[in-house]
């Protein structure tokens, strides 16, 4: 019997399954704005796709870094986030919060 732990890593390995668990995972970040969650998807994936050394590699960061971020010893700035997803195989993109344009004040 598979734990979820292995389901989960196995399902992520699909990309449409991946985007949309990240899609997700960054709709309850945006709500909750809990990062130890968000982490845990992000590190989730990274298994999906080979581990945190394989990740480490593809969005030039160092490794031990990465253990640290994932481990919550470290909060990633900014360009790290966007390493980390464009190493994964994501990019990042904007979305209004309000349901009518932003106007001029």
């Amino acid at each position: 019997m598979r734990t979820y732990s292995e389901y989960l890593i196995e399902s992520l390995k699909d990309p449409m399954e991946a985007q949309a668990y990240l899609t997700a995972a960054l709709e309850d970040y945006n709500n909750e704005r809990d990062l130890v969650a968000l982490m845990f998807s992000l590190q989730a994936l990274a298994y999906a796709q080979g581990g945190l050394g394989v990740l480490a590699q593809k969005a030039g960061i160092n490794r031990q870094n990465l253990y640290r971020i994932f481990g919550g010893k470290r909060s990633p700035k900014w360009e790290t986030m966007e390493a980390i997803l464009h190493g994964l195989g994501f990019k990042i993109s904007v979305e209004l919060l309000a349901s009518e344009p932003l106007t001029k004040r």
